[in-house]
């Protein structure tokens, strides 16, 4: 049972620090954001598994994972204030050609990483002619259609 408890409270530690890490960390993913996933797993493996390496206490915990994992989901598919706690919702960045740096700033993103992804999702190279740009709750990026176009 031990084992278990202490699961289900890496887990939803986890859950918590990545939500606090914000969209971008979901979003993209550079070296460091590799070795720091990578060291974040051995560290939770030797946290959940201690010194008991048997096969019975593995699949104890990957067991425990995959249940939270399912329940989460269906709480936030039946609760939408569950959902945008754990996920987030959609952060609007561009309006009308306009940065709106406070949102700029809480989601950790630059002009020049907006213009990127226009120029990548709509080749557009002038911010004026983006209508909006969203970070969705994932840390992808969506646009509305250029300005101007139907």
């Amino acid at each position: 049972m031990d084992t278990v408890i202490k699961t289900a409270i890496v887990y939803v530690f986890l859950l918590v620090l990545m939500r606090l890490a914000g969209r971008r960390t979901l979003g993209k993913i550079n070296t460091f954001d590799l070795i720091l996933v990578l060291i974040i797993g051995g560290t939770t493996q030797r946290a959940l598994l201690g010194q008991d390496y048997s096969v019975t206490n593995a699949l104890l915990v990957v067991t425990t994972l995959i249940v939270m994992d399912v329940a989460f989901s269906l709480i936030e598919r039946d609760s939408p204030i569950f959902s945008r706690i754990v996920n987030g919702s959609p952060l609007i960045v561009v309006q009308d050609g306009r940065l709106l740096p406070g949102r700029l700033r809480k989601a950790r993103l630059t002009a020049d990483e907006i213009l990127a992804a226009a120029r990548r999702i709509h080749g557009l190279d002038r911010l004026e002619d983006i209508k909006f740009a969203i970070l969705e709750a994932s840390g992808t990026s969506r646009s509305s259609r250029p300005r101007g176009n139907a």
